[in-house]
């Protein structure tokens, strides 16, 4: 028996899950689970609701709500899809959480100490017309790269590209769409740039990723990486964990990784073994799995492996099979824009299994895919129903008008000794791409 660790992305508390989530982290990961229990392996899969951040004010100030109780409901109501769909979790918890808080305070310190991160003065996006410091999804502008009109001071969901916000072509703030400016304030910065080299070295025997994972991740790494902050000027997150600096949080993206390590914690102490987690995270012999989609890549196979670096002692990620975009017919899913649908609004018209079996056939592995409600209406009636329902259905009435029960086995004839090879054979081989994270 082997022991398997699997962390799923976390989604953002900022509204409901969509068929985009469900295909790129949440269902291969499900499927990934089941499959080792089935193999008798020992497993535990967590993640989480992410609750910090932009997403999570901008949306509650429109809502008219405070962010955490805003966030609450996203997350009760994003654990009831996650049911729905039978998409079993040891734990999905949320960022908010007291045991979260102190673990990701713990590691901000504890790099801190060692001298990986570091206090300087940076310039900071400003909005003179809101008289605000600008989080990095406070800010919207062109993307340098693609020039995609709509992109965030923290990423381009179009390339996937990370960005500052100085780096955004014409600037503007998201709340009154005035043009923004530039102003100093201090700020934490993790020195990513120590472990540039480290991680060159770590990633050199991942033979089992991804082409597109291992190609995104040695391409920002020979690029080289950059110090960045990892502190906001925003009160709704997790404090510094030192006086003197009221007003500013830890960084979102910076935090919410640590969930995989604050979440496993918290699931053994709800066990009763609050030191369960270390057969997990300090046995090298345990293989950690990161299911996430492709905006999600640099966080897994940089950040969060640069910030376990720089602590020490516990396990680094064995494979992140990072997929591709699942798409709404041509558009990308975006709960901003209102592309695509949700998981409640499909669940109210389709049955899970069918949108379970469907997702995994269309599953954005090694590049994007369309999702169109007619396409899945099709697969359904003409494989599930056509095929293998009228299959079943036959060999029952077949077996009903001239038998009446099931008939007794008889010596098996050489074509039924072929298929049951063909059988065996088969089952092989879904072991062997299971293993693999192909599906």
């Amino acid at each position: 028996m082997a022991r398997v660790y699997i962390g799923v992305a976390w989604p953002y508390a900022s509204g409901s899950l969509h068929l985009g989530h469900i295909a790129g982290a949440l269902l291969p990961a499900d499927i990934f689970s089941r499959y080792h229990r089935m193999k008798g392996n020992d497993v535990v899969m967590v993640s989480g609701s992410d609750m910090h951040g932009t997403p999570i004010t901008v949306n509650a100030e429109k809502a008219k709500m405070e962010p955490k109780e805003y966030a609450m409901m996203n997350h009760n109501m994003n654990v009831k899809s996650l049911l729905d769909l039978d998409i079993a979790f040891d734990l999905f918890t949320h960022t908010d959480t007291k045991n979260h808080h102190e673990v990701v305070q713990d590691l901000f310190m504890k790099n801190k100490e060692k001298g990986h991160i570091e206090l300087k003065t940076m310039l900071a996006t400003f909005c003179p017309s809101c008289d605000r410091f600008l989080p990095d999804r406070y800010v919207e502008g062109s993307c340098p790269s693609c020039h995609y009109k709509e992109a965030r001071g923290d990423q381009c969901d179009e390339c996937g590209n990370t960005l500052d916000p100085e780096e955004l072509v014409e600037p503007r703030c998201k709340l009154c769409k005035s043009m923004a400016e530039f102003r100093n304030t201090d700020h934490f910065f993790f020195r990513w740039s120590d472990f540039n080299k480290p991680l060159l070295d770590w990633i050199s025997d991942k033979k089992h990723w991804r082409a597109n994972v291992m190609n995104f991740t040695r391409a920002y790494l020979e690029g080289g990486l950059k110090d960045t902050a990892i502190t906001r000027d925003i009160d709704w997150g997790i404090p510094i964990p030192q006086e003197g600096y009221d007003g500013k949080t830890i960084y979102v993206w910076f935090e919410a990784v640590i969930g995989y390590l604050s979440a496993t914690k918290e699931f053994f102490a709800l066990q009763g073994d609050p030191d369960g987690w270390k057969q997990y995270w300090k046995d090298p012999q345990v293989k950690h799995y990161y299911f996430l989609a492709k905006d999600n890549i640099p966080f897994h196979t940089i950040r969060w492996p640069a910030m376990l670096m720089g602590y020490g002692g516990l396990n680094l990620p064995y494979d992140i099979p990072g997929n591709m975009y699942l798409r709404w017919g041509s558009e990308q899913f975006s709960r901003s824009r209102g592309v695509g649908m949700d998981v409640p609004s499909f669940l109210s018209a389709y049955d899970k299994e069918s949108l379970r079996y469907y997702l995994t056939i269309a599953m954005p592995e090694i590049k994007d895919t369309n999702f169109t409600l007619e396409e899945f209406t099709a697969h359904v009636n003409n494989c599930l129903v056509a095929t293998l329902g009228n299959f079943i259905h036959r060999a029952l009435v077949f077996t009903a008008k001239h038998f009446s029960t099931i008939p007794p086995a008889e010596e098996l004839l050489e074509k039924d000794r072929a298929i049951l090879v063909e059988m065996e054979e088969a089952g092989k081989n879904a072991d062997y791409h299971f293993s693999r994270c192909e599906f």
